[in-house]
């Protein structure tokens, strides 16, 4: 059972942190970013190309990752989202937009990388080991790198000014415009954070599970299961629904193995029933 925890517990911790930057894109935004899984994959390959091929440290290459996602989320919002929401008052048309990026990153990272799979050296070596529980001391950094990037992205919404306009932004977009807040600007900001986030994750988890050019859309499907647990631009759901579907993974592994790889199938089975009791989630409200 400690086994099951703490293997819940890793997986959770870096679920949570992909479904924080889908959530937040959504919230600001209204925008389901489809390609936040693509985003993702192309930060494991940066971190792949600068610390796996360039041989630099791999501090650098995490950062380089968050950067290079950062500015494209920021180009993405600015040059592509902000022109479709403007010129149309169809959700439907942001929706079509994120899928055709998606697939246009993929095209990219299928073109530069190729199909195979690619992983880098690993940060830590060394395995910690006890009467219960057995893991490699590289999972347990990501883990809590990813606990603190966690914690510091709920301080950084709570306590900075940037934080606060686009809480005031996800709460009321209208009226935070009408008080003043460069409802633009931050929503430009809010995009490139949540890039950043998935690009940060990629960066980790290259060194564990390696990265491939055909992950994306699996990615972004686990994060939309999160968002749909937690409930749909809520933070605080994002998290909560990140570390669930980590422990339901985690459990479903350990119980399901004996009859094959269905893991998931049992988990969206409950998420159905789930979503059929409580259609906006764990933290959402039905009123949006």
């Amino acid at each position: 059972m400690e086994q099951v925890i703490a293997n819940g517990l890793y997986l959770g911790a870096q679920y949570a942190l992909i479904a924080l930057g889908l959530t937040l894109i959504f919230a600001l935004m209204n925008v389901l970013n489809f390609a936040h899984g693509q985003m993702y994959v192309l930060g494991g390959f940066v971190t792949y190309t600068i610390y796996g091929q360039l041989k630099l440290p791999f501090v650098v290459a995490l950062i380089c990752s968050g950067v290079t996602l950062a500015i494209i989320g920021a180009l993405m919002e600015k040059f592509l989202f902000r022109t479709v929401i403007r010129r149309s008052k169809r959700e439907e048309s942001t929706m079509l937009l994120a899928a055709a990026t998606a697939f246009f990153l993929d095209a990219v990272m299928l073109l530069l990388f190729g199909e195979k799979q690619r992983g880098v050296p690993k940060i830590i070596s060394g395995v910690f080991i006890s009467e219960r529980v057995i893991l490699p001391y590289d999972r347990i950094l990501v883990g809590v790198v990813a606990i603190l990037m966690i914690a510091a992205f709920m301080v950084f919404m709570q306590y900075s000014r940037p934080g606060r306009a686009m809480r005031a932004l996800a709460q009321d977009r209208v009226a935070a415009q009408l008080m003043g807040v460069k409802v633009e600007r931050y929503s430009m900001i809010g995009f490139a954070l949540g890039a950043m986030l998935a690009g940060v994750v990629g960066g980790l988890l290259v060194s564990i599970t390696g990265v491939n050019s055909g992950i994306g859309g699996p990615i972004s499907i686990k994060a939309f299961l999160m968002v749909m647990i937690g409930g749909a631009g809520v933070v605080g759901g994002a998290i909560a629904g990140g570390f669930i579907l980590g422990m339901m993974e985690s459990v479903g592994l350990a119980t399901l193995r004996e009859y094959g790889d269905i893991t998931y199938l049992a988990i969206f089975a409950l998420l159905m029933i789930f979503l059929s009791i409580r259609p906006h989630g764990l933290m959402g409200k039905p009123w949006g």
